[in-house]
């Protein structure tokens, strides 16, 4: 039976294999080190990606409650193709920096907007248990795409010469426009997402849902304190640290292969996971070895074997702790300010983005190994923030009376 949610996973995880395909990803850091950036230019590009959902979370999450989702994600393709354009012009700090804060913007389209989408099509299928397991299924879209798109990106750019990038970054805005005529397909379900209250109104109602389930904010902690040096940190030094280490440059996008691979096995091995290991088990155990293997990465760059390991651990454990996450924090957020709520905590993980690349600047006078051993200690501390599983009774989350 072709149902609502089996429909928008299967539109959405086409719109994400589309949307997550970079070709000049491979090559994107040694890209800026080439135009003359440093490490501390390469976070302050960092910087204003995460000041520009600071800015537009709210508003873009506050959009899509009220105009639903599918409006929200065509205005964040567009912008994301303007972004692209921006990139190909780019020749100097400050336009990357455009590039960089564009981009960001047109993510908080999307963030919230699709958790929503997905759970509320779950919800009318009654199948909102399953959300992790659908999350993994569509995150893991962009595992199979970033296989094809860095293998290519790698073997093009063997050269890091300027025409070779221009290609790549062609390339990539023709994919988006793919992704830009999918969402046309989406269909929403029929129930109450977008309501009419003022926005102001809906925001409050977010951060009192927050204030209400503790627990959910401690849940995001522990998810953003790992996933900011982990991801956002680690992923734009890697390829500096396997160059150095002795990688040929064509060989890169073999090495990000394998970790695509390996992150799309585990995306859709998701239950199988939860149904052997506990979710709050996997994200504790997960966070404390991404932290150790920051530190490895850190005091043994001329080890090509072991940096090679680490890369690929940590795609590993940035697929499975997503989708947990998004199945633990959904099931306590209510309907109609589901996509707001999440907004509201998006907006909290821009403020620690901003005061990670801080705070890591003050690393970047060491180098690389300086910047991973000051995300270990970050990854560290989120690790340690304690989380619960939310209880359960005769199938409802329980939160409070007046968002029930």
């Amino acid at each position: 039976m072709y149902t609502i949610s089996k429909r928008n996973i299967t539109v959405l995880f086409w719109v994400n294999f589309f949307g997550a395909i970079s070709f000049l990803q491979p090559v994107l850091t040694l890209f800026y080190l080439k135009n003359g950036l440093t490490e501390a230019n390469i976070l302050m590009i960092l910087m204003c990606w995460s000041g520009a959902v600071l800015i537009g979370e709210i508003p873009a999450g506050v959009f899509a409650d009220r105009f639903g989702p599918k409006i929200s994600f065509l205005v964040g393709s567009t912008i994301k193709l303007i972004s692209i354009v921006v990139l190909l012009l780019s020749h100097d700090l400050l336009l990357f920096m455009l590039f960089s804060f564009l981009n960001g913007l047109s993510v908080t389209f999307f963030s919230g907007a699709d958790e929503a989408l997905i759970y509320e099509s779950l919800k009318k299928d009654n199948k909102q248990s399953k959300m992790d397991e659908a999350m993994g299924k569509i995150q893991s879209a962009g595992f199979i795409s970033m296989i094809l798109a860095v293998l290519i990106g790698s073997f093009v750019a063997k050269d890091l010469n300027q025409q070779q990038f221009q290609l790549l970054i062609l390339c990539s805005l023709g994919v988006y426009f793919i992704e830009f005529l999918l969402l046309f397909f989406i269909h929403e379900p029929d129930v109450e997402i977008r309501v009419s209250e003022a926005s102001v109104n809906k925001v409050v109602e977010g951060i009192t849902v927050i204030k209400k389930a503790p627990q959910l904010l401690l849940m995001f902690l522990n998810l953003t304190l790992v996933f900011i040096p982990t991801v956002a940190v680690f992923q734009k030094f890697d390829q500096p640290l396997m160059t150095d280490a002795g990688l040929p440059v064509y060989l890169i996008g073999p090495i990000y292969a394998a970790g695509a691979l390996l992150a799309f096995l585990s995306s859709r091995s998701i239950g199988f996971l939860t149904k052997k290991i506990s979710r709050v088990s996997l994200m504790v155990a997960s966070g404390f070895l991404s932290a150790g293997g920051l530190l490895l990465a850190a005091l043994f760059q001329d080890t090509l074997w072991l940096i090679l390991g680490v890369i690929l651990f940590l795609r590993w454990i940035g697929a499975i702790r997503y989708p947990i996450y998004s199945q633990l924090s959904n099931d306590v957020i209510p309907s109609h300010v589901r996509a707001t709520t999440i907004s509201l905590l998006s907006i909290l993980d821009s403020i620690f983005d901003l005061l990670v690349f801080i705070s890591l600047t003050l690393f970047a006078v060491e180098g690389v190994s300086g910047i991973l051993i000051g995300a270990s200690i970050i990854a560290m501390i989120g690790s340690m923030i304690p989380i619960h599983k939310i209880r359960l009774r005769k199938n409802k989350v329980l939160i409070p009376k007046e968002f029930q």
